[in-house]
């Protein structure tokens, strides 16, 4: 049964977790700087992109993302990380030893495993939609071998819950972190882009070309996260020599943007934050209509406490939406801060085990019980 952790916290200082990871939080920094775009100067090239921390493959090369793979096995379950198409890579899932979703699974006995590595929108990806990467990933699916357990990190939540929801056969069980899923339920974020002028949107679209600039984002939006905010993330102290070496891998990670598909970011604007179809029944995928009800696994959702990106109640509010049975939809918190759900040592610690032994309990007897 999901036990509910208590009221969402208020409003928080500005960290690293807050709207730098959200692709509508673009529409701030159209409105507090844009003309930054005109007097910038030329893109500094930096040395390569930071190395992976869990060794792996690329399985599948399309025109959304790399698929790949990290396993160990080629035979077991297979688990499917989705990571965050937001501003930033899919790192994110697999940052350092100690902070890496990757690694906490395969420690947990995951040893079939795999991730979407998400492609920086180029000009000719700008008409990609919400359908473009579910296709793309029922073509990663049908690669692995279905059914499949989905793990899916923000924004890559509501979009493995989709999924399951569009093809419900092929998804064995469903892991939700952090994932903004009913935006009737209140928060900074989805309150911010629903009263925000739609124009607002559509000429960061235009100014980028039909694609929405991840430079751009960085490079204006006002606060950098210092110290402090990189520490309650990774939830350790920096001052020893392995902190300073996570934090100056943090700051090369901060940098290492992705542009968006403008058709992608404005149907996430409009159809998921602005009109709330997922959660109401209104979200066509693939020629179908979701009905969230379609989803009946077994459910892993995680939430931090001292989230104000997607705050507690937010996240768990998901279980009252999906068919899934009340004694097969289990829930944890942690004190953490949205980032510190993917990155924090404290979080791989504890949570994330928990998270591998869930997927690898046996729940057949029950289920077929209860069937």
């Amino acid at each position: 049964m999901v036990q509910k952790t208590g009221q969402p916290p208020g409003e928080a200082e500005r960290g690293p977790d807050h709207p730098m990871l959200w692709p509508f939080a673009a529409a701030r920094l159209a409105m507090d700087a844009c003309f930054w775009w005109l007097e910038r100067g030329p893109v500094e090239q930096g040395e390569d992109e930071l190395p992976w921390t869990t060794p792996g493959i690329v399985a599948l090369d399309l025109a959304t993302m790399r698929l790949r793979d990290c396993s160990r096995t080629r035979s077991g379950q297979p688990a499917l990380v989705f990571a965050p198409y937001a501003l930033h890579r899919a790192l994110i899932a697999d940052f350092a030893l100690g902070h890496s979703v990757m690694q906490s699974l395969q420690h947990g006995g995951i040893d079939r495993i795999y991730l979407t590595d998400w492609r920086s929108a180029t000009p000719d990806m700008r008409y990609l939609s919400i359908d473009g990467y579910l296709s793309d990933l029922n073509v990663a699916v049908d690669e692995i071998g279905s059914p499949v357990d989905l793990v899916g990190l923000c924004q890559g939540g509501w979009l493995s819950l989709l999924y399951a929801a569009r093809f419900p056969a092929k998804v064995r069980r469903l892991v939700l972190v952090g994932a903004p899923v009913d935006l009737s339920v209140e928060s900074r974020l989805a309150q911010f882009a629903r009263n925000a002028p739609e124009i607002v949107y559509d000429q960061l679209v235009a100014r980028g070309g039909g694609n929405v600039s991840g430079e751009e984002m960085l490079h204006v939006w006002s606060k950098r996260p210092d110290r402090d905010d990189i520490a309650a993330a990774l939830q350790r102290d920096l001052s020893d020599g392995e902190g300073a070496a996570l934090l100056a891998r943090f700051d090369r990670w901060n940098t290492e943007t992705l542009n968006l598909p403008g058709t992608y970011y404005l149907q996430i604007v409009n159809w998921i934050f602005r009109e709330n179809r997922i959660a109401t029944g209104n979200f066509t995928a693939l020629g179908r209509a979701i009905d969230l009800k379609d989803v009946k696994v077994p459910v892993f959702l995680l939430v931090g406490l001292d989230d104000d990106v997607v705050p507690a109640a937010q996240a768990l509010a998901t279980a009252n939406l999906i068919g899934t049975p009340p004694a097969f939809v289990a829930a944890a918190s942690e004190p953490s801060n949205h980032l510190g759900l993917f990155m924090g040592a404290r979080t791989h610690a504890h949570a994330w085990p928990r998270i591998a032994e869930w997927l690898r309990d046996d729940l057949s007897g029950v289920l077929a019980r209860r069937a």
